[in-house]
């Protein structure tokens, strides 16, 4: 190994990307049906998840739910919750939600998102509820809730996607 790559010249984030990949070819006539096999620890989960240490904890057509338990490793300068850690949980739920609709050869990319930071957190139990309020043939509208473990509104989010098919959805 040089540098932290293997022979092949990839790093270890690179390895893991790859085996994630691996892992979501899964022949399967939907995307809810690969997303399901990650809620049962069939497959690998995304990368970005263990990172962050967000869960996905539930799954529908067109819905779903991501949770989070915040700590200090999500805090901000000022200590409380960093506004990038509601824009990862709030873009995963909305992606999950968008890509449970996808047939076999879709992907997605996402257009454009935007967030409203309703109140601070210092230290709660976070869900996060994606749920798709419109899926054209090629463009949709997401939205997502942020609740606090008291059911309060944390934030806010909305997000544009684009279904990718044929040569725009290969290797995404």
């Amino acid at each position: 190994m040089l540098r932290g790559r293997n022979v092949l010249g990839l790093t270890e984030f690179q390895r893991d990307i790859r085996k994630f990949m691996s892992d979501t070819s899964i022949a399967s006539p939907t995307m809810l049906l690969r997303i399901q096999s990650h809620m049962r620890g069939e497959t690998s989960v995304a990368p970005v998840a263990t990172l962050i240490g967000f869960k996905l904890t539930a799954i529908a057509p067109g819905e779903a739910t991501i949770t989070l338990t915040t700590g200090p490793q999500h805090a901000n300068p000022m200590g409380t919750l960093h506004g990038g850690i509601l824009c990862d949980i709030a873009d995963a739920a909305m992606g999950l939600a968008y890509t449970s609709n996808l047939v076999e050869g879709e992907t997605f990319t996402t257009l454009e998102m935007k967030i409203n930071f309703l109140k601070p957190v210092w230290s709660a139990t976070l869900t996060a509820e994606g749920k798709v309020l419109k899926q054209g043939r090629t463009v949709g509208l997401t939205e997502c809730n942020v609740k606090d473990e008291k059911g309060s509104l944390v934030a806010y989010a909305t997000s544009t996607c684009m279904t990718l098919r044929g040569e725009g959805a290969v290797g995404r």
